[in-house]
């Protein structure tokens, strides 16, 4: 019997797979594949089942529980409210899907980021986290308690849409103006990059600039750096974390962007407000996939309220 954790991405999809009694140094089972080009729900499920049955070994070993991290917006029943990498997931019931082709195991969905945050706390042994992802959007997550916040029946802890500068701000893909992601994001640093030198700016040169110290470089990566520590200073205000993780592909590939970060939220905080530790994510790219095997075990997640004694 084996456990699966599946994160799926916009472009490709990594597995791995747990057999449960292994050895704790046992090495797990490990499958990476790219999504087919047409976009179709079809399609995609089709490649996504294959992938699975080449996982297991022997052929048939019995999956019981799967951990699933995706990067849209799901109901609290594991059902795509929208996704703008693939369109054609709009209303799907994942969850329902998998446990389809799954019929022996529990299934369960998640945010990417709310599981990167889970995977995040675990690997730095702290029970109060808030994780911040800076790729080509924001993403991220809040644990408290060791439990993934708000927490998977309630929706994902969408930390790309906290507001920064609601009156001057960009317009972000949601709609409103002034979100984090709108400033922070690696797609917004090099708009902002684009805008300054009248043409289009590869992340190659742009990571140059900014080791060179080029004045177009810094003022469009630190005025990125400075919203995402508002919106960490206003996460650490709410809820109190012992430790903000920041990670994505954009922040860890810019040498000293995490410590731009925690000049700037020391510089924002209240001298008596609270003073998480500001670090890089310990885990890149492997968050999300981490944290979905941690949900196929159940951890992370807020145990059942118990329903009130009824008397007769």
């Amino acid at each position: 019997m084996s456990r699966l954790g599946i994160d799926i991405g916009g472009t490709k999809v990594a597995l791995r797979l747990e057999r449960s009694g292994a050895a704790v140094d046992a090495t797990p089972l490990e499958r990476t594949f790219r999504w087919p080009a047409e976009g179709a729900v079809a399609a995609d499920m089709a490649a996504l089942a294959s992938a699975v049955e080449a996982l297991r070994d022997p052929p048939g070993d019995p999956v019981t529980a799967v951990g699933v991290a995706l990067p849209a917006a799901l109901d609290p029943e594991g059902r795509v409210l929208g996704w703008p990498n693939r369109p054609s997931w709009q209303g799907l019931h994942l969850r329902r899907q998998l446990a389809a082709s799954l019929p022996d195991a529990q299934v369960r969905v998640a945010d990417d980021g709310d599981l990167a945050a889970l995977a995040e706390a675990r690997a730095a042994g702290c029970r109060d986290l808030v994780h911040l992802g800076v790729g080509t959007g924001i993403g991220g997550g809040i644990v408290l308690d060791g439990v993934m916040r708000p927490g998977t029946a309630r929706g994902s802890c969408e930390v790309g849409h906290v507001i920064v500068d609601h009156l001057t701000g960009p317009p972000c893909d949601c709609g409103r103006r002034g979100c984090v992601q709108s400033l922070s994001s690696g797609r917004a640093v090099l708009r902002r990059s684009a805008e300054t030198l009248g043409e289009q700016v590869e992340f190659t040169r742009l990571r140059d600039a900014w080791t060179a110290h080029e004045d177009w470089a810094v003022e469009a990566v630190t005025r990125g750096a400075s919203a995402l520590a508002a919106a960490a200073t206003s996460l650490a205000e709410l809820v109190h974390p012992d430790v903000i993780t920041i990670g994505g592909g954009f922040a860890t590939s810019l040498p000293g962007y995490v410590e731009e970060v925690a000049t700037r939220f020391t510089a924002l905080r209240r001298p008596t407000g609270p003073a998480p530790q500001i670090r890089a994510a310990a885990l890149g790219a492997l968050s999300s996939l981490d944290g979905a095997v941690l949900l196929a075990r159940g951890v992370g997640l807020k145990p059942p309220t118990p329903r009130p004694a009824t008397t007769a």
